[in-house]
């Protein structure tokens, strides 16, 4: 695969990532939930978190700064890393997974860069594209996400042990477009293993 096409394979993720989250930041409250065609499997659930899993964040007051910063410097690694293996004409399983990577963590990055600074508050109001009230400050800014796909939810059987009894859903992430392309591609590398790094 040539750089162009991984470059256009990038743009294309990026594209798709950043309208979806325009449109849910300007047109959802947050918290807001919308069921995708009737399904109660399939919900745009607006919410925004520091950028790390599970909504986890690195504490103190440089916590966030630290996170994106880091980020940045590990983006412009997998951009070596992508540059490199086309160079060195690797398996187009290796290019396209490092290329979606790369294109997943752009996107998220994008978000903590600048969102804090042309986007206002989302918490009572639709939030405003280039607002003159910022929410936040650069580098500070919070990452959009909106897919939800709770199959099941309920309580356990309580013969069950430990969590007998107890509320459970199933699949309870909230994720957005750059996540799916992070986790393809490392689906990628995983599945793929033995064609993304093959024995020459």
């Amino acid at each position: 695969m040539s750089l162009r096409k991984a470059y256009f394979l990038i743009f294309l993720v990026l594209i798709v990532d950043q309208l979806s989250k325009i449109y849910v930041k300007t047109n959802f409250i947050l918290g807001d939930e919308v069921k995708v065609m009737g399904a109660e499997w399939f919900k745009i659930h607006f919410i925004e978190n520091e950028g790390m899993a599970w909504g986890t964040k690195i504490p103190g007051e440089y916590g966030k700064l630290i996170l994106t910063v880091f980020r940045i410097f590990a983006v412009f690694g997998i951009g070596w890393w992508l540059a490199d293996s086309v160079k060195k004409r690797y398996s187009n399983y290796l290019i396209v997974a490092i290329a979606l990577i790369f294109a997943g963590a752009a996107g998220n990055i994008i978000d903590s860069v600048f969102y804090g600074v042309i986007f206002d508050d989302s918490t009572h109001n639709l939030a405003t594209l280039f607002s003159p009230v910022p929410y936040g400050t650069w580098f500070h800014g919070l990452v959009v996400d909106m897919f939800y796909f709770p199959i099941w939810e309920g309580n356990l059987p309580e013969w069950l042990p430990i969590f007998g009894g107890k509320h459970f859903a199933f699949f309870n992430a909230i994720f957005n477009v750059a996540d799916v392309a992070i986790s393809t591609g490392v689906g990628i590398l995983l599945v793929f293993n033995k064609r993304a790094f093959p024995k020459h």
